[in-house]
């Protein structure tokens, strides 16, 4: 795929990109966007500027995600469509609150929320203990967490299924790259790439439905499965762009030790 940035790009490049990138032939988005492949064909070679409406419906079919929408009204010299604010602007007051009910409402589980680069946004009091004698410098502003997680200096060491856990985030994050198209992404998922890595990977049980984070604690080994939340319909960038991670004990013995009376006070206690 084109590496040039989106801005110095013409729109029909853009379109021509996102279209490879689903895999679809110019008579296959022709079809589902209403048009003839042959205006979309001068609109790729830039013989011919599609109008906002048209502009919209490719997106849509194409499934560009909405910065990237962005870059292409830009591109063929529209104002953007979708907004863009920090998730701290009084306009998402009730998005944010809306994220801090899911994430104590999870509790005693851990559960994070995280924008598009996986940095932290907001967590819960259950994480705090899974980051004992994890490094100053990777708990310093903006926390990235794949980082966090994969880091030899992270929470890697206390990873009991390292291989497979390390497999399975590179795996995750190369799907979002081939969606998103991100430059940003892939130097992340380089940098994690080059960290140690176990040698030998291990494998899936056979009696496994996800692959589970195995940790190391001082209270005994824990064992989550992992869901993630989005927003359904979001119009706004920062909202679209924003998941929230929840653990969930993959056995009896989690469930038992994290519900237990005082156990997250005790553990915050000693990762302090």
């Amino acid at each position: 795929m084109n590496t040039i940035p989106a801005q110095m790009r013409s729109v029909g490049e853009q379109l021509r990109d996102w279209r490879q990138r689903r895999h679809l032939s110019q008579l296959h988005l022709a079809g589902l966007a209403d048009i003839s492949s042959r205006h979309l064909s001068f609109v790729e070679t830039g013989r011919s500027l599609p109008s906002r409406a048209m502009l919209l419906r490719l997106s849509d079919r194409l499934d560009v995600p909405l910065r990237e929408r962005n870059a292409l009204f830009v591109a063929a010299g529209y104002a953007p469509v979708y907004s863009e604010r920090r998730l701290d602007d009084p306009s998402l007051d009730e998005a944010r609150k809306a994220i801090e009910l899911v994430l104590r409402g999870h509790e005693p589980y851990p559960a994070l929320a995280v924008d598009r680069h996986w940095n932290l946004q907001a967590a819960n009091r259950a994480l705090a203990p899974l980051l004992k004698g994890v490094a100053p410098d990777l708990l310093a502003p903006p926390v990235n967490v794949l980082r966090l997680s994969l880091h030899p200096d992270g929470v890697a060491p206390r990873i009991l299924n390292l291989g497979q856990w390390r497999a399975h985030l590179l795996h995750r994050l190369r799907r979002q790259i081939d969606a998103t198209g991100d430059a940003k992404l892939e130097a992340l998922h380089a940098e994690l790439a080059a960290y140690p890595a176990p040698e030998h990977d291990e494998a899936a049980e056979a009696n496994t439905v996800a692959v589970p984070l195995r940790m190391r604690s001082e209270a005994g080994e824990l064992s989550f499965l992992s869901t993630t939340t989005v927003f359904g319909t979001p119009v706004e960038v920062t909202l679209s762009e924003l998941a929230i991670e929840s653990f969930f004990p993959a056995d009896a013995g989690t469930a038992e030790l994290l519900r237990s009376p005082g156990f997250l006070d005790a553990m915050a206690q000693g990762a302090a």
